[in-house]
C-alpha cells in the first residue's frame, strides 16, 4: 500500500465520523426550536436575528465536540452567555449543553471533567440569579442536569476503556499465541535439521572412508589384489547403507507420527548404542578404545551423549586420519555424566568447509542443561568434552521411547533457562555457526 493510499483511507475514516457530527449539530439545533416556542421563561423573549444566529452557532459548536470537546464548551459557554444576556428563551438551548456536557465526559480525563462540572454549575447559579433570584427551583434542575450528563458521560467513558483494554488484551494474546507457533515450528525445524544431520553426516562419512579403501586395494597390483579385503570393503558399505536407510526411516516415521499425532513411537538412542558406533568407526580405519562407566543414566541424557559421541566419532574419522587412535570415556561422576571424546589425530584444518557440528553438539548438551567444551590439544589431537547433568527438572523426565520426550526436554530446558530456547532459534543457530568457525572447520 502506497503512502497516499494509506492517507487516503485514514482521510476517509476521520471524515465519517466529522459527517456524524455535523448531521448531530444540526439535528440538535431544529430539534431545540421549538422549545424557543414552548418554554421562554421569565423575562425572556423569542429570539430575534441576532438570537437565531447566536442559537445556530451554539449549536454549530457540536461539528467539533470529539476533536476539540473542551474547545467547543468554551464556545458555547461565550455563545450561550450571550443568548441568554439578551434574554432569548432560555430552554432553547438545553439540549446543545446537555450534549456538550456529555461529550466533555466521554472524551476524559476524569480530572478535566470534575474541574469543568462545578465551573459550569457555578456559572449557571451566576446567570439564573442574575436573571430571576426567586427561582431555585429551576437552579436545581439546572444543576441536576448538568450532573446527570457528567456522571453519564463518565459511565460511557469508563466503560468504553474497559472494552477497549479487553480487546487490547485479546489482541496481545493472539499475537503471543502466533508468535509461539512460530517460535515452535522453529524449533522443530531445528531439531529436525539435528536429526538429519546427525545422521546422514555420520553415515556418509563412514562410507566415504570405506570407500576410499576399497578404492585404495582395487588401484592396488593385479597380481597383489586380494580379493577378500576389497569383498570386505564393499560389505562393509553395504552394511553401513543398510544401518543408515533404517535408522532414517525410523527417523521419518517418528517425525511423521509426531506430526500427525500418532501413538507409535521409535526408540530414542542411548548409551546402549554407544558400542555400534565405535565398531562402525573400527571398520572405517579408527581404533576406537571404549570405556563407560554409567548406569541409570536418564533416556534424555543418554541420547544426548548418543549423539554427541557420534559427532565426535565421525570428525575423529574425517580429520583424523588413517589409523587414528580415538579414546571415547564415559562417566558417571557427582551426578553428571561426563562425556570425552579424544583422538590423536594430525587434523585436517585447511581447506575445511565450516559446518554444523560443533553447534549441533553443544545444542544437544544445552538440551538436558549441560556443556560441551571442543578443541585442539597441546599435545597433538582434538578432543570433545561434554557434561550433562543426571538429576534436576530436564534428566529426571520419565522414560517414554518417542520423540514426545525430545520435545519434552526443550518444553523443560525453556522454563529452566529461556535464553537456551531463544539460543536454538534458527537466528541464533546462524550465529552460533559463525563462532564455529573460529574453532576448527566443521570440528576441525
Amino acid at each position: 500500500m502506497t503512502t497516499r493510499e494509506h492517507l487516503g483511507r485514514r482521510g476517509k475514516r476521520l471524515a465519517r465520523p466529522a459527517r456524524r457530527d455535523w448531521l448531530l449539530a444540526v439535528g440538535t439545533g431544529l430539534a431545540s426550536i421549538p422549545l424557543t416556542f414552548v418554554a421562554q421563561g421569565d423575562n425572556a423573549h423569542t429570539p430575534d436575528v441576532l438570537g437565531w444566529t447566536l442559537f445556530g452557532l451554539s449549536a454549530l459548536t457540536l461539528a467539533w465536540r470529539r476533536h476539540y470537546p473542551m474547545g467547543a464548551l468554551l464556545v458555547l459557554i461565550v455563545v450561550e452567555g450571550t443568548y441568554h444576556v439578551l434574554g432569548n428563551a432560555h430552554s432553547g438551548l438545553i439540549a446543545v449543553t446537555i450534549v456538550a456536557i456529555y461529550s466533555l465526559a466521554v472524551a476524559g480525563p476524569r480530572r478535566r471533567t470534575l474541574a469543568v462540572v462545578p465551573t459550569l454549575l457555578g456559572l449557571s447559579v451566576i446567570m439564573l440569579t442574575s436573571i430571576n433570584p426567586e427561582r431555585g427551583i429551576e437552579l436545581l434542575r439546572i444543576s441536576g442536569w448538568i450532573l446527570a450528563c457528567a456522571i453519564t458521560g463518565e459511565a460511557v467513558r469508563v466503560h468504553r476503556n474497559y472494552i477497549g483494554a479487553v480487546v487490547e488484551r485479546a489482541e496481545r494474546a493472539e499475537r503471543t499465541r502466533e508468535e509461539e507457533a512460530r517460535r515452535r515450528v522453529a524449533e522443530e525445524r531445528l531439531r529436525i535439521a539435528r536429526d538429519l544431520h546427525d545422521l546422514l553426516a555420520h553415515t556418509i562419512t563412514l562410507i566415504g572412508v570405506q570407500t576410499s579403501v576399497a578404492a585404495h586395494v582395487l588401484a592396488a597390483d593385479p597380481d597383489r589384489l586380494d580379493r577378500e579385503a576389497v569383498a570386505k570393503a564393499l560389505d562393509d558399505i553395504s552394511g553401513t547403507c543398510r544401518s543408515a536407510r533404517g535408522e532414517l526411516r525410523a527417523t521419518l516415521e517418528v517425525l511423521r507420527e509426531s506430526q500427525y499425532g500418532g501413538d507409535r513411537r521409535g526408540p530414542l538412542p542411548g548409551l546402549d548404542g554407544v558400542p555400534d558406533l565405535a565398531k562402525a568407526a573400527r571398520l572405517s580405519g579408527a581404533e576406537v578404545e571404549l570405556t563407560v562407566h554409567a548406569d541409570d543414566v536418564p533416556p534424555a541424557v543418554g541420547a544426548a551423549a548418543y549423539r554427541i559421541v557420534q559427532e565426535a566419532l565421525t570428525n575423529a574419522v574425517r580429520h583424523g586420519g588413517p589409523g587414528v587412535p580415538v579414546r571415547v570415556d564415559l562417566r558417571a561422576e557427582g551426578g553428571t555424566l561426563r562425556v570425552a571424546v579424544t583422538d590423536e589425530g594430525a587434523g585436517d584444518t585447511g581447506g575445511t568447509t565450516p559446518g554444523f557440528g560443533l553447534v549441533g553438539m553443544r545444542e544437544r548438551a544445552r538440551s538436558v542443561g549441560g556443556t560441551v567444551e571442543a578443541g585442539v590439544r597441546l599435545e597433538g589431537g582434538f578432543e570433545v568434552v561434554a557434561v550433562l547433568p543426571l538429576g534436576g527438572a530436564v534428566a529426571a523426565l520419565p522414560a517414554q521411547n518417542s520423540v514426545r520426550e525430545a520435545e519434552a526436554v526443550h518444553e523443560s530446558a525453556a522454563v529452566r533457562e529461556s535464553d537456551v530456547v531463544r539460543e536454538a532459534e534458527p537466528v541464533r543457530a546462524v550465529e552460533a555457526v559463525r563462532e564455529a568457525e573460529f574453532d576448527r572447520g566443521e570440528l576441525r
